[in-house]
């Protein structure tokens, strides 16, 4: 059983991993896209970003796939530091951080290694003369970086984790001052919203202006978007501040002021998206070549985007998403699992699907269906399989 306070959360958990389901799925269908695949070889190596590109388009997914870019990411990171401030205080700072090397860093590594390649295979076969995996195998490895698909996120998370950690070594009162933040905070979501914003516009508007909103750099397989390490450091912190208070206190209380105010915040969140994509549409399809007030409108309009959308998110969660479901808690649970694995599946099946004459929704609605489902039981059944190993592990030791 769930704790009633924590249910609002985990169905969040649930929602959010669909919709990255659905965002990765969307992407070959884009009408902002170019009619042409990117080869595989050729710089900036936009495949990375959209392995396939189908001949079929519609406008509405460029639309949502717009509105996650600007809040989705930032809303994972805040989730994920919800939870660490209590995980510090259970384990310690060393062990929260051998915790989190093998949860996260491990996965990292095999996400990286292994599924990433077998993903942009697929993408490689897109363009290429020679379709053999042997082909593919010499064309990735000479490569300037090695692309690590939606791992990225992972290597991030791992090192933000690291940073938490060692405040907690160095500072252990940091925690709670954080959490003491976020309790001033108190019956005043708007508030926080105007102070996050201008806390986000810090942190993303100088870094957005002297490398682009949208220029990534990699190393190996380490890749950072530039304009974005210290917003999502924010949204980090935000999410240990708001858990070190108390996932039931102040902001976060089921009924509280953040949950009140849901539809003011989700208002917010549209308008202030459609704000930042009309700046935005005017820095297209060259940022740097745009005009400087254009490029600085749209760099102002995305920290209140992206705010208003995570605390709508999260008002949204905590005012609805009181009920208890099966299917709710095993997408959940299986959250991670269908991240790491979900991109293979995406791909491929993107693939598959070009050549044939279906329209552009429904190609994506298939490959969100079936990559969410094959996604899913493959997650569920390596937990099993996990659960197993670790019983007859744990039965051994007590033979022993």
């Amino acid at each position: 059983m769930v704790p009633r306070v924590i249910v609002p959360l985990s169905n969040l958990r649930a929602v959010v991993i669909v919709v990255v389901v659905a965002f990765h799925s969307a992407l070959p269908y884009l009408a902002s896209q170019p009619s042409m695949p990117f080869p595989f070889d050729v710089a900036p190596y936009r495949w990375v970003a959209f392995p396939i590109i189908d001949r079929e388009r519609f406008f509405g997914f460029d639309l949502f796939c717009a509105f996650q870019d600007v809040s989705l990411m930032s809303l994972m990171f805040l989730l994920a530091g919800l939870f660490t401030a209590a995980s510090l205080r259970r384990k310690g700072s060393l062990g929260y951080l051998i915790d989190r090397c093998w949860r996260i860093g491990l996965p990292f590594c095999l996400g990286a290694a292994i599924l990433a390649p077998l993903a942009y295979y697929a993408s490689y076969r897109a363009t290429a003369a020679d379709p053999s995996f042997e082909a593919f195998a010499r064309h990735w490895l000479d490569l300037p970086m090695w692309p690590a698909g939606p791992a990225w996120f992972l290597w991030q998370l791992l090192l933000l984790s690291a940073l938490a950690a060692l405040l907690h070594r160095v500072r252990p009162r940091a925690l709670a001052l954080l959490g003491q933040i976020a309790g001033r905070a108190g019956d005043r979501p708007m508030a926080a919203f105007a102070v996050f914003a201008a806390l986000s516009a810090i942190a993303y508007v100088p870094l957005a202006m002297a490398f682009s909103a949208w220029d990534w750099i990699s190393l190996g397989p380490f890749s950072v978007q530039l304009s974005r390490p210290l917003h999502y450091l924010l949204y980090f912190l935000a999410g240990i501040a708001l858990g070190s208070h108390g996932l039931d206190r102040a902001l976060m209380k089921c009924d509280g002021p953040l949950a009140r105010h849901w539809l003011a915040l989700l208002s917010a969140a549209f308008a202030a998206f459609a704000l930042w994509g009309a700046f935005t549409s005017m820095t297209l399809p060259d940022w740097n070549a745009s005009p400087l007030v254009a490029r600085l409108a749209a760099a102002l309009a995305f920290p209140l985007a992206c705010a208003s959308g995570v605390l709508g998110w999260l008002a949204v969660a905590l005012r609805f998403f009181h009920f208890e479901d099966r299917a709710f808690d095993s997408l959940s649970a299986n959250a991670y699992g269908i991240y790491l694995l979900h991109y293979v599946v995406v791909v491929w099946l993107q693939y598959a699907l070009l050549a044939l004459a279906f329209p552009a929704l429904a190609k994506g609605i298939v490959v969100v269906a079936l990559s969410l489902v094959v996604s899913w039981a493959a997650s569920g059944f390596l937990r099993a399989l996990l659960a197993r190993l670790r019983h007859a592990e744990s039965r051994a030791a007590m033979l022993r």
